[in-house]
Parts: structure tokens; C-alpha cells; sequence
């Protein structure tokens, strides 16, 4: 199986080629990246989120966002605590599924969150199921729907 590389801020990641030919693997990829790199402007750019999101939160549980207001306080909180503890994100995708209808679509996505805190290295396995929307001729994230599968200590 035939791979690209990715260089992010923290690593270099391969995604199989065919990943790269599914609908919304580019944005979802970057739309990871975005939380990795704390860009709130791109991130809001991608996402709409009409229907709220539901995240996980800081304690491993579910955070459900109802609104855009609720989503633009969770993501600038979060990254400000991120910064605050000096913490090293970023996500690796270990799976990816799409589907592509006119104007709606939506993927599957299985990735692996990557936290690092000085010498501690947890791996947080996570799933997502993602919706889209073409909305004036570009792609939107609509509703972001994810569930903690696993959390591993690598330290």
C-alpha cells in the first residue's frame, strides 16, 4: 500500500493514498491539525456546527455543545489551557470512511489524539462521525459527533 507523508508540528504522519482520494479526508485532516495547532480562525472557517458538537471533554467524559457560542467558548477555553500546560497535541488518523451525496456528507473517522505534559505521553483512541454540508459553494463541517474508545499511557 502505497503512502503520503504528512509533516505536522509534532510529527511525521502516512495516510494510504486512497485516503487522500475520499471525500473530506483533506479537510478533516485539517480540521485535526487545527486543534493540534490551537488555529481557532481556520477551525471556525471549517466548521459550522449548526447543530452543536459533542467532544470530549478534559476528564475523558462527553461535552455536549449546543450552539456556535458554546462551541467558540470550548475551543478558546481548551486551547488556552492547553497553552497553560505547555501540553503537545496532535491526532493521527487510523482510519477513515466518507461519503459523498449533491450537497451533504459525512465520514467515519477513527484517530488516535496524542497528548504530551513534559515526560507524561497518553494516547487517547477516538471516533468520530462527521457531518457536511455545501453551503455557497464550500464545504462545511455541521455536526461533529465523537466517543472515547480507549486511553493509553505511553510514559
Amino acid at each position: 500500500m502505497e503512502t503520503q507523508e504528512i509533516q505536522t508540528k509534532n510529527q511525521t504522519i502516512s495516510y494510504p493514498n486512497e485516503w487522500y482520494d475520499k471525500p473530506f479526508f483533506g479537510l478533516t485532516r485539517e480540521m485535526l491539525e487545527c486543534v493540534s495547532q490551537h488555529n481557532f480562525n481556520r477551525l471556525s472557517q471549517i466548521c459550522d456546527d449548526d447543530f452543536g458538537i459533542i467532544d470530549i471533554n478534559t476528564e475523558g467524559g462527553s461535552e455536549v455543545i449546543r450552539d456556535k457560542e458554546g462551541w467558540k467558548d470550548w475551543f478558546q477555553t481548551l486551547f488556552s489551557t492547553l497553552k497553560a500546560m505547555n501540553a503537545e497535541t496532535w491526532s493521527e488518523i487510523t482510519r477513515y470512511e466518507s461519503m459523498l451525496k449533491t450537497d451533504m456528507g459525512m465520514s467515519v473517522v477513527d484517530f488516535d489524539q496524542m497528548f504530551v505534559v513534559g515526560k507524561n505521553r497518553m494516547r487517547f483512541s477516538v471516533i468520530a462521525t462527521i457531518v457536511w454540508k455545501l453551503e455557497d459553494g464550500t464545504w462545511k463541517e455541521a455536526r461533529w459527533h465523537s466517543s472515547l474508545l480507549k486511553v493509553k499511557n505511553e510514559s
